[in-house]
């Protein structure tokens, strides 16, 4: 179901959708949620103005998933935009793990709920991620060239367990040298 905005989002808006995001993918899955809310849901960004700031993001130092709500809300509203973003994504899940930590704290680490429930975080978050993984390789991984590149990453550090540097410095000119060819052709 989707509940598509018109025209650009006021800063409210871009706060309450950033909080919505936060607060439902609380343990992870944040990309996936993103996708889903500003793609999706509210037609703020399409998928490929989505996926170059995932990308962007990516790059840049800091976590990626703030880093894509500051570009985001930079997109919709510049700077005021941006910390409306970054405050809506942060906000309340830095209040709930601070209440949760000093529960935690507070039992002396054997509180039965808090630890299944953060285990229980930790597996739907696996689970988005993988989601959006599948959901971006079948809508975008079209050619036998970028396939076998995904593949060769996968297995690389999933598999072999080779040093992510090490794979990125010798998968990063072939992925390159891949893009050009496929563009080319």
């Amino acid at each position: 179901m989707t509940n598509r905005e018109v025209g650009k989002p006021t800063l409210t808006a871009l706060f309450l959708g950033f909080a919505h995001i936060g607060m439902m993918s609380f343990g992870g899955g944040l990309a996936a949620w993103t996708r889903r809310e500003v793609v999706q849901t509210r037609g703020w960004l399409n998928e490929q103005q989505f996926l170059s700031g995932y990308a962007l993001s990516q790059l840049v130092p800091g976590a990626t998933n703030v880093n894509l709500a500051v570009f985001i809300g930079t997109q919709m509203g510049g700077v005021p935009g941006a910390v409306a973003c970054f405050l809506g994504l942060t906000a309340l899940p830095v209040a709930i793990v601070l209440v949760a930590g000093t529960l935690y704290l507070g039992s002396h680490g054997t509180s039965l709920w808090l630890s299944v429930a953060l285990s229980g975080m930790g597996a739907v978050a696996l689970g988005m991620n993988l989601g959006l993984g599948v959901r971006l390789a079948l809508n975008h991984l079209r050619q036998v060239g970028p396939i076998l590149v995904t593949l060769s990453i996968a297995v690389g550090i999933g598999v072999l367990r080779l040093p992510l540097p090490l794979v990125l410095a010798v998968m990063m000119p072939i992925s390159l040298a891949v893009a050009w060819w496929v563009r080319r052709a």
